[in-house]
């Protein structure tokens, strides 16, 4: 799951929310719209099994479309093209 990969990168459990992945500066827009898809499959996996991870999917789109704005206003500009995601 991607939950733990994103939990060792971004300095452990307490730390892991949508929010912050699209806030992260160590990703490319393109990494953080790639993890948060990943995320976003594994949450809705987890709720479908009863479990809960403390955000939705909802909290994910939000993030996901914070990070396709901040692209379209010039953010991240260097590392990511607006057509990659």
């Amino acid at each position: 799951m991607v939950f733990d990969s994103l939990r060792d990168r971004m300095g452990g459990k307490d730390n892991l929310s949508p929010m912050q992945i699209a806030h992260n500066t160590l990703f490319t827009a393109k990494e953080k719209i790639d993890l948060l898809h990943q995320l976003k499959a594994d949450v809705t996996s987890a709720n479908a099994n009863g479990h809960d991870v403390g955000f939705g999917a909802d909290e994910i789109d939000a993030a996901i479309a914070e990070v396709r704005e901040g692209v379209e206003n010039d953010v991240g500009r260097d590392t990511v093209f607006k057509g990659d995601f």
